[in-house]
């Protein structure tokens, strides 16, 4: 490597060789470091060079096969007895091969949809204001605030009895209750139909509701089912929140010298939730690719594919190069949407009739390539290899006549 004279003029080399957010992150280091004499300062600059050089691929190189090999190795070794497990106050989070099937077949939704809230510094800092914000985002009910309905065949008046305390638990009020009943257009409240009384201690609100004929005619007034039928609406009758949101837990991070509140919310609506003015909006994510590519956009999908399967990797305790992710990651969203490794996509999209046969369904395959008259190329590995010729890869990838006359 050349011999440089000025920690200046080493930079400067560097800032042509190195991908730019290294090359900032070395000027950064070498400024602060100020033990170091320049010349060490020149040295530590030469070896990050170096190293980068030869972290390159060899032109040639196999990098596909590297990747899946490097993936699909360790990946024998995740956890395939656990499809769940009870993590992190209270929620059940897809794991090991479960969770890393789910990202590179690019499911529309996740068999457990997370979202991780970052909130701004007012609300960060502050554990009521945090809780008040999760309140405000979680997709609220009926049913999450009431002990039971009464009723009784014959009658369309059923007593609605709601504990006070889950409706404090979830930042509910009687008129936002009303309001919602109101809304429902199941039938309405009776007049000086709410009643305040305490039952064992426990405060409850009794709302006394009439069941309109609309939704239960007089000849379904003794059927039961029907009954049944119409609760289950009103159970369901919405009060406040951002739909698809289950559950919200507040959890405090500890940092090296300060904390912060943030919230693990059940559920995903990213377009909704990033829209509330006590989110930070630039660290908020989901474990939802196909919704970060909707909402944020197909770079953002292609860095939360990265994160996501180095995350399964790291908590079944294993360490793959971040490169052979890139390179799945790129797979999987150059053309501008999220699509999968498979018959239904990567593979499938592949231009070499004999590749797309040697996945699945061999015979459609090979037949749709006859009825359209393709031609094989022998451009990939796998091609190469069915028909017994040598891959262009590696020393396959240049051409040398043995044995030509020299002139």
């Amino acid at each position: 490597m050349k011999e440089f004279k000025t920690l200046e003029e080493s930079l400067e080399a560097a800032r042509y060789i190195l991908p730019e957010s290294l090359y900032k992150e070395l000027v950064e280091t070498v400024e602060k470091e100020d033990g170091l004499s320049e010349e060490d300062k020149i040295s530590v600059v030469k070896e990050t060079i170096r190293t980068y050089l030869r972290s390159l691929a060899q032109p040639g190189e196999a990098v596909g096969t590297v990747a899946a090999q490097s993936i699909g190795e360790p990946g024998t070794q995740m956890t395939l007895r656990t499809f769940h497990y009870a993590g992190i106050m209270e929620f059940d989070v897809t794991l090991g091969l479960p969770r890393l099937i789910e990202i590179v077949d690019a499911k529309q939704t996740p068999s457990q949809p997370l979202m991780y809230i970052y909130l701004k510094d007012e609300y960060a800092k502050d554990l009521e204001k945090a809780k008040e914000a999760a309140r405000k985002i979680e997709y609220t009910t009926l049913e999450k605030i009431i002990d039971n309905i009464e009723w009784d065949l014959g009658d369309r008046v059923v007593a609605i009895v709601i504990n006070a305390e889950y409706m404090e638990d979830k930042g509910v009020t009687v008129d936002m209750v009303l309001e919602a009943l109101d809304k429902s257009k199941l039938g309405k409240v009776v007049e000086d139909g709410v009643r305040e009384v305490s039952e064992g201690g426990v405060k409850k609100v009794i709302v006394y509701f009439e069941i309109s004929d609309k939704q239960l005619p007089d000849e379904e007034l003794f059927n039961s089912n029907a009954y049944h039928k119409v609760l289950e609406k009103l159970k369901n009758t919405y009060i406040k929140g951002i739909k698809g949101i289950r559950k919200v837990t507040v959890r405090r991070e500890e940092g090296e010298d300060s904390y912060e509140y943030m919230l693990i919310v059940e559920g995903s609506n990213l377009r909704e939730v990033l829209m509330l003015p006590e989110v930070d909006h630039r660290r908020s994510i989901s474990n939802d690719i196909q919704e970060i590519a909707q909402v944020l956009g197909i770079e953002a999908a292609r860095t939360a594919i990265i994160e996501e399967i180095k995350r399964v990797l790291e908590d079944s305790g294993l360490d793959v190069d971040i490169r052979h992710l890139m390179l799945i990651a790129d797979l999987m969203t150059w053309p501008g949407y999220v699509r999968q490794i498979g018959r239904l996509g990567v593979v499938g999209e592949k231009p070499s009739p004999l590749a797309r046969a040697a996945f699945e369904v061999t015979v459609k395959q090979l037949y749709e390539a006859a009825v359209w008259g393709e031609e094989e190329e022998f451009a990939g590995v796998t091609e190469n290899i069915i028909a017994g010729l040598p891959p262009r890869v590696g020393t396959g990838s240049v051409l040398l006549r043995m044995g030509a006359a020299r002139k």
